[in-house]
């Protein structure tokens, strides 16, 4: 996908084809059972409802001029029947077609949400959020009444029709060929504007999408907002793209609403010229017309222009949803780059040997991030990783847990290719900490436990007490069962770091992965976690990001990463005597920590 931000459309991949309804439907087909149930129903009550203009006919031609009261009664008893037989029927309809609609569209976005937890990382690093959510709730809840109401309404009132015309045919067929001419016309008037509908939704998608991009945007960045007093700004911008949609809505429903005055005017001027015409013949006499032919006609004429509306209905609503499907179906059909490869394995249990070798890897095409990496970690090692910012030293751990695939090269853990093997089965054997200590709403027992849902409370409690964050977690209202919103802003950034790392430890790796871990914790936690740290990182292989250089002088191999490639690397002792790279690094540190 193009990377994009909250200002600039989307451009749809692939153009709409009618296979985009066709997939619709085999969301629909395990519900067909329930579909022709109510389609046979509403067909019943259709036809029930054709037999009223008939029964009127029968009285004004037949009962009224021969003054047969009990002939109206027994029709009205009937009529009264029939009507209370289509409310218990429509009631029924109801029901199905709305348990029907919510479980499609359940299924619909389960799907989506499912292949959103397989897509890699550089599907989120090249799209806003806020895009992403808008298509998993917004554009799918644009279907409901399409699939509730929509698709069974239609196939009713095509039934209805046949049942229309056909009465009106027994009735009277010039009159009902009168009525037929308007039809031409109004498919014209579909052909012609059909286009401009589908661009319409199109572009109020996309302005739609805008929207609530920034709002998820703005509400993720309120507190730099409100620091730097930017609210004026970003008031400014939410209005501009709220007017952007709003105008974009506006000209979509404007060609909507052509159908609907079309179908109303079209309706008129049949009906009259059906009126027109019946009393001129009815005037001459002329046979097959008489005035409870011309009453049922013009009231068969109404029936038939209302299912007609139905359909214009159903067209506008599809041309609608067809706009919103494209968008879900694109996002479905986004190719999940991180896989398992045909005949992969699973990973047996790790001991922890990692090796690189000669490894190139690129974001973009044509930009490489690493050139040629290769090194290697035994059993047990500690490799710190450090460098100024940019040179790729995230990418290298994102790399070995395979959040992304190598432009060439390769990595092995225990001398088995990590592309060979499945991707469940190796992150199950890793512990991770990234940059970004990203807390779940729920209870901290709850985030601790995240990475290992078997763990005993009191292996959480271990865990935290291994990493120091067992004494601020006791210290709070209720303990590990605390609650914290989401992204744990109820905690301070270097509480959610300690919360983070003893998750990371919960899951017992053979190797494990530090991003900055220690990068928000005071100088004096720091010490306490360093001592568990020891004790941790004991045979185990772990990766270690850290610009404090201090929490690193103890690991078994240091590399200084710069410009896609391992400028050196060795023990602390063995960098300093080098006078490198990372002596320069570790010297300016030192002296900014002396002025201090």
């Amino acid at each position: 996908m193009a990377r994009n931000k909250y200002d600039i459309d989307e451009t749809l991949q692939t153009e709409f084809n009618f296979s985009h309804l066709k997939r619709l439907a085999t969301y629909i087909r395990p519900y067909r059972g329930d579909m022709i149930f109510t389609v046979f129903l509403l067909t019943i009550s259709s036809a029930l409802s054709m037999l009223a203009p008939v029964f009127l006919m029968k009285i004004m031609d037949e009962f009224i001029p021969d003054k047969n009261i009990a002939g109206i009664v027994i029709i009205s008893v009937i009529l009264l029947a029939i009507y209370f037989i289509i409310s218990i029927i429509l009631r029924m309809k109801i029901t199905i077609t709305s348990r029907l609609g919510q479980n499609i569209i359940h299924t619909i976005r389960a799907d989506i949400f499912k292949h959103l937890q397989e897509l890699p990382f550089s599907y989120y690093d090249d799209k806003p959020h806020g895009k992403i959510q808008v298509r998993v709730v917004n554009y799918v809840n644009s279907l409901s009444d399409l699939l509730s109401n929509g698709i069974i309404n239609t196939i009713t009132d095509l039934f209805s029709l046949f049942f229309i015309v056909g009465f009106m045919l027994y009735i009277n067929v010039r009159l009902t060929l009168i009525c037929l001419i308007g039809l031409p016309l109004l498919m014209v008037i579909i052909f012609v504007i059909k286009k401009k509908q589908r661009v319409a939704w199109q572009l109020s998608s996309n302005k739609s999408s805008n929207l609530n991009a920034y709002i998820a945007e703005s509400i993720n960045g309120i507190r730099v907002t409100q620091s730097f007093t930017r609210e004026n700004e970003n008031i400014k911008i939410f209005n501009t793209l709220s007017g952007d949609y709003s105008k974009a809505w506006m000209r979509a429903i404007r060609l909507n609403f052509l159908l609907w005055p079309s179908i109303e005017n079209i309706s008129t001027w049949t009906s009259i010229a059906v009126y027109v015409l019946g009393i001129s013949w009815l005037d001459n006499g002329m046979k097959g017309i008489t005035v409870g032919v011309l009453i049922a006609m013009t009231n068969y004429i109404g029936r038939f222009w209302a299912p007609i509306n139905t359909l214009a209905s159903f067209y506008n609503s599809l041309l609608t949803a067809i706009s919103y499907l494209e968008r879900i179906f694109e996002t479905i059909d986004e190719p999940v780059l991180v896989k398992d490869y045909e005949g992969a394995v699973d990973m047996p249990p790790i001991k922890g040997e990692v090796e690189f070798e000669d490894v190139t890897f690129s974001y973009e095409d044509g930009l490489p991030i690493l050139n040629d990496i290769s090194f290697r970690a035994n059993v047990g090692d500690s490799i710190a990783i450090v460098g100024p910012t940019g040179a790729g030293k995230t990418t290298i751990i994102n790399l070995i847990s395979r959040f992304y695939n190598l432009d060439s090269g390769k990595i092995t853990i225990d001398g088995i290719d990590i592309s060979k093997v499945t991707i469940r089965s190796l992150r199950k054997q890793m512990g991770v900490m990234l940059q970004d200590s990203f807390i779940f709403s729920g209870t901290i027992m709850d985030n601790i436990r995240y990475g290992n849902m078997e763990a005993t409370d009191e292996q959480v409690m271990e865990a935290a007490k291994t990493v120091r964050a067992h004494d601020f977690i006791i210290n709070l209202e209720q303990g590990y069962q605390t609650q914290v919103n989401e992204r744990g802003t109820r905690l301070s950034v270097g509480q959610r770091q300690l919360i983070s790392f003893a998750r990371a430890l919960l899951a017992d790796p053979k190797i494990l992965i530090l991003d900055e871990a220690t990068s928000s914790i005071d100088t004096e936690t720091e010490i306490l976690l360093q001592e568990g740290l020891n004790k941790l990182l004991a045979n185990r292989t772990s990766f270690i990001i850290a610009h404090r250089l201090s929490t690193i002088k103890n690991s078994t191999c240091i590399m200084y990463v710069d410009n896609g490639k391992i400028q050196e690397m060795g023990t602390h002792e063995e960098l300093l005597e080098r006078k490198g790279y990372y002596y320069e690094l570790y010297m300016s540190q030192y002296k900014f920590l002396e002025k201090e």
